[in-house]
């Protein structure tokens, strides 16, 4: 079994959710060295979050933006931990709801997503800068 790991780091986001499926690959080219196994990506973040969903049309990600700050408004008069700002609280409670990792297969040399499945960040912050990621592939 060979095991890679590396952590790299992500441009820059505005706040919204963004498909990083290709920038993370790019930087990962051990992925082609391994037949079957396994993908996980952690982010090494407490206000920013990472998910699987669809790939192809965009409006899906606007949609998820606009949901979750209905779930999770900003400036609600019970937020103590505001220090940062009116996105502060929010952005730690999203990024626990939506996780900091996710797990990929890995067969013959690509990930094996499903047809209209990318990898996102999902950045909460209005200016949460670069989101460093660590990555580790695992298989044979």
């Amino acid at each position: 079994m060979k095991t890679f790991q590396k952590q790299i780091s992500l441009k820059p986001k505005s706040r919204g959710f963004h498909l990083v499926t290709s920038e993370i690959v790019s930087q990962f080219p051990e992925i082609g060295e391994i037949q079957q196994g396994i993908f996980q990506v952690f982010i090494k973040h407490t206000s920013a979050g990472l998910t699987i969903n669809e790939n192809a049309d965009p409006t899906v990600r606007d949609d998820f933006e606009s949901h979750i700050n209905k779930m999770v408004p900003e400036n609600q008069s019970y937020y103590r931990h505001t220090f940062e700002g009116s996105d502060d609280m929010p952005a730690h409670i999203k990024a626990s709801l939506m996780g900091t990792s996710v797990q990929i297969p890995v067969t013959n040399g690509k990930l094996n997503l499903g047809t209209w499945q990318g990898i996102y960040l999902c950045e909460h912050r209005n200016h949460g800068g670069s989101r460093k990621l660590v990555l580790t592939l695992m298989g044979t």
